[in-house]
């Protein structure tokens, strides 16, 4: 398929086992038109795929950008709702020593789910699409899903986080599991 310059092309999901997902990302200089389009075509695609955040090398870009953006939908239906938010640069400077566990699944492992545990909360810093920096702190699912994306950047998986291969699962058994009583 051709695209000329006003069609954006499309992006596909890397999956486990793809050296992006493993290769160290690089920082991005802001204002930046590669960045805008490319979170943009992120947000649909993530969206697409019922997720709630997706990081650039996901996309075969290893680039420090990455979305959290919380909602309930088919794979995470009790998800709180927040607006998209495009975080570029972003840096990890505090989190909880109290964590806890619950299941997490990626786009890149489909199919799977495991148990992982993460900080309560978080203190992040990162840089909005216009290069502004904002700090701020994320609790919970947010924390949550922040940690996974931010993981990504730093060429980890979330199957990396997993303390023991019996916390892993078919996500149809997932599925079935939880909706029994």
């Amino acid at each position: 398929m051709m695209t000329d310059a006003t069609t954006p092309p499309s992006l596909s999901i890397a999956l486990l086992g793809e050296a992006v997902l493993r290769q160290p990302v690089r920082q991005l200089t802001l204002p930046s038109d590669e960045a805008r389009i490319l979170s943009e075509q992120m947000l649909q695609l993530m969206q697409a795929r019922s997720g709630v955040g997706i990081a650039a090398p996901q996309v075969h870009h290893s680039l420090a950008l990455m979305i959290i953006a919380s909602r309930p939908n088919a794979r995470y239906p009790h998800a709180p709702v927040m607006a998209p938010l495009v975080m570029v640069n972003p840096s990890l400077l505090n989190q909880a020593q109290a964590s806890n566990q619950d299941w997490e699944g990626c786009l890149s492992v489909p199919g799977i789910r495991g148990l992982v545990s993460r900080p309560e909360w978080v203190e992040v810093s990162y840089q909005d699409l216009d290069g502004r920096l904002h700090q701020r702190r994320l609790e919970g699912f947010v924390a949550r899903i922040f940690c996974h994306e931010y993981d990504h950047l730093q060429g980890l998986t979330f199957l990396d986080r997993v303390d023991n291969n019996r916390n892993l699962m078919a996500s149809e058994v997932l599925a079935r599991q939880m909706e029994q009583p």
